[in-house]
């Protein structure tokens, strides 16, 4: 099993990754439900199925950046985002459920607390002799917006996507890796569309992430909660995963960093990102 950000939510007091081994029986003894973050790899879709242990996965960074095999991996339910990868406006998650996830939700025996968040009533807007009741007004110009980045997508290719996200991070790796820097999570487990490191030691977060803002008309991310000021968060997502942005990234990094004196390599990015590229 290979995923890069695998988040348990199991309701037992049993919070070990190794429970997933078990036999399909004792598996669904001791999981009630199960919560992951997409990113790519195989998730162990036909044991958990066979246990009867129902799936969500949060694919907001993953969808058109990354492998998404929804049926393949037997996903019951599974929310992403339209601003990330597809490069949409915001204001829009698209979901797919299995049949299984439906059933579940139209036999639900409590009354759902939520009108804006009960399903039923969503799911009256879609299928064959669907009873549609008013739920919302639908956001119109943004459905056409997520039109048009879908078409664009079909236009490359979902593959060729998948591959050009992979390949721009390798670039981008190579050359902030080659610059000094180094990344938080371990390779086998990235997610190439969001690239975490650490902060050099000494750098002051705000000021260069300042600098790269008012200097270079550069935004990068910064860390949360825990890594608050220790870490930075590069985007490499949709139309903004292309080499032009690498290169003013790295570039613009190169030089405030060296401004600074924080002890960067000057000048071995560039070739290094060259040669990955190549």
């Amino acid at each position: 099993m290979q995923v890069a950000r695998y988040f348990l939510h199991l309701l037992t007091v049993h919070h070990h990754q190794h429970d997933l081994h078990l036999p399909a029986g004792q598996l669904a003894e001791r999981i009630s439900a199960l919560f992951f973050e997409v990113v790519h790899g195989e998730l162990l879709g036909d044991h958990l199925a066979a246990a009867g242990i129902a799936t969500n996965g949060a694919a907001v960074t993953s969808l058109a950046g990354s492998p998404l095999k929804v049926d393949e991996w037997q996903i019951d339910a599974v929310y992403s985002g339209t601003q990330k990868c597809l490069s949409c406006v915001p204001g829009i998650a698209p979901v797919s459920f299995s049949e299984r996830a439906q059933h579940h939700i139209r036999n639900r025996t409590h009354k759902v607390q939520s009108w804006f968040l009960d399903m039923n009533l969503i799911m009256g807007y879609w299928g064959e002799g669907a009873k549609r009741a008013y739920h919302h007004t639908a956001p119109i110009n943004a459905l056409y917006a997520l039109h048009e980045a879908l078409l664009m997508l079909k236009e490359e290719g979902l593959e060729n996507a998948w591959q050009r996200h992979r390949k721009n991070h390798l670039i981008l790796r190579a050359g902030l890796e080659e610059m000094g820097l180094q990344f938080v999570v371990n390779e086998a487990d990235r997610l190439p569309q969001l690239n975490a490191v650490s902060i050099p030691e000494g750098v002051d977060d705000a000021t260069v992430r300042g600098r790269l803002l008012h200097e270079y008309n550069l935004e990068i991310g910064a860390g949360l909660g825990v890594l608050a000021g220790k870490v930075w968060r590069i985007g490499l997502m949709g139309h903004s995963s292309r080499m032009e942005n690498i290169l003013l990234c790295v570039g613009a990094l190169e030089s405030v960093l060296g401004d600074l004196g924080a002890g960067i390599n000057q000048g071995a990015a560039l070739p290094a990102m060259q040669r990955a590229n190549a």
